[in-house]
């Protein structure tokens, strides 16, 4: 009767040991899984911060690209009086020539 206690001994010590090296890997697996999702976070900031960025260089291209049109029409309308008063002044030293 002796003989199965060493026996259930060892499979009861074989037992604890593997379910401790189950929980060392799991803690293991649960720390690696924390720093990727601690990594995956900073790299979510960092892309929204881009995004942020890239949003308001888009809004600033656009803003130029308006301003670029309106000084295209204000240097046309600036030729567009210049010709006129070209045409005033003509006319006004034909009514006051000798």
């Amino acid at each position: 009767m002796s003989t199965p206690q060493p026996e259930f001994e060892s499979l009861a010590t074989d037992s604890l040991t593997s379910l401790e090296d189950r929980i060392r890997r799991t803690v293991e697996l649960v720390a690696s899984l924390k720093a990727e999702r601690n990594a995956a976070r900073a790299e979510l900031a960092a892309a929204r911060a881009e995004l942020q960025e890239l949003a308001a260089a888009k809004k600033a291209a656009a803003e130029a690209q308006n301003l670029r049109g309106e000084m295209v029409g204000l240097r046309a309308e600036r030729k567009q009086v210049r010709v006129r008063i070209e045409k005033l002044l003509a006319q006004m030293d034909q009514v006051g020539g000798p």
